[in-house]
């Protein structure tokens, strides 16, 4: 069971602010361009910004763990002492995330593609 860092979510209050900036800083055009997200690809890395994460208690940037069995994880996460943040869900064309807190109050992100 690997897990690889690929995605990265801002929560932002201000998406069109955002996109400007994040435009300027990758050089590319995003390739998600909708009112609930926004995605960038820089180097094989997903760089999201979504305008809803502050409403979902995300607090700054989460690094999103790629992972082919995300309930697993999760509850492995949840065992070693990670606290919940946000459960399992699909956010869309069988996409599924969740998160939890470490210890030390990192957030730490899953992410199981439909294909996994």
């Amino acid at each position: 069971m690997t897990a690889g860092l690929k995605t990265i979510i801002y929560p932002v209050k201000d998406l069109e602010r955002a996109k400007a900036l994040f435009g300027a800083l990758l050089g590319v055009e995003p390739y998600a361009d909708e009112p609930y997200y926004v995605g960038y690809k820089d180097a094989g890395q997903d760089v999201g910004l979504d305008p809803h994460g502050h409403a979902q208690g995300l607090t700054g940037p989460v690094p999103y763990w790629h992972v082919t069995d995300i309930r697993a994880r999760l509850a492995a996460l949840l065992e070693a002492g990670a606290a919940p943040l946000q459960d399992v869900r699909d956010v869309g064309g069988g996409r599924l995330i969740a998160s939890v807190k470490d210890p030390d109050g990192n957030l730490v992100g899953l992410l199981q593609d439909p294909t996994a």
